[in-house]
């Protein structure tokens, strides 16, 4: 998934961030209240992890204007504002879920898969088309019980193509999801959607392309 981190502390936003990279998602890190309207205005995203302590304002005040637009992206918050009355609060202008600070990385992580879970209305981690599996709580794909040793943006974007499963994918939103903020070339998602290709040929699964549209992951017919 594509993550908007918003957390002005370094040390919290770079373990956060490294954990979560590690955990196969893609994560655009931003530090104040001005740069978090900015990005939501522009981009979307698949969960926003939300500090309420910014440099510039109040983290409920971008959740509030955030939900105001109509927008329903699910949003974690996080906190050293441990009292009933902040959670109350949060949860109440539109928050999905509340950790507090200190918290564990590993219950970190689960949150944010069970958010997702709940986005998309499944009753686990796994994506499944055919033979291929990706199980987001280990971050490993599966194809015929094997696993595939992948790269962390190719693994990206084969658990993309599922998260669809046999719908189009605009192109302009797998670059979202694989790149994020960063700044690639212009052939950079036809570059890993060849590697996926090569990996299910024969497997019964191929990645259609589809001009002007973007990409869609099918099982192929016989």
């Amino acid at each position: 998934m594509r993550l908007l981190l918003i957390e002005d502390d370094a040390l919290i936003a770079e373990s956060v961030t490294a954990s979560l990279t590690g955990a196969g998602h893609t994560v655009d890190a931003l530090t104040s209240a001005a740069e978090a309207h900015g990005a939501l205005a522009r981009e979307r995203f698949n969960l926003i992890l939300l500090d309420l302590g910014l440099p510039d304002g109040d983290g409920l005040d971008v959740l509030a204007a955030l939900r105001d637009s109509g927008d329903a992206t699910p949003v974690l918050i996080l906190t050293a504002r441990d009292n009933v009355d902040d959670r109350v609060r949060g949860l109440d202008r539109g928050a999905d879920d509340y950790l507090a600070k200190p918290f564990s990385l590993a219950e970190l992580k689960a949150r944010v898969r069970a958010l997702g879970r709940r986005s998309q209305q499944r009753t686990d981690d796994r994506l499944v088309l055919g033979p291929l599996v990706f199980d987001a709580a280990t971050a490993t794909l599966t194809l015929h019980d094997e696993v595939l040793d992948l790269p962390r943006r190719e693994l990206r974007l084969a658990e993309n193509l599922l998260r669809h499963g046999q719908q189009i994918v605009a192109r302009e939103t797998l670059d979202a999801q694989l790149f994020g903020f960063d700044a690639v070339g212009s052939n950079a998602l036809e570059v890993y959607i060849s590697r996926l290709r090569k990996r299910l040929a024969g497997s019964g699964l191929a990645i259609r392309t589809l001009r002007g549209l973007g990409y869609r992951l099918e099982i192929e017919r016989s």
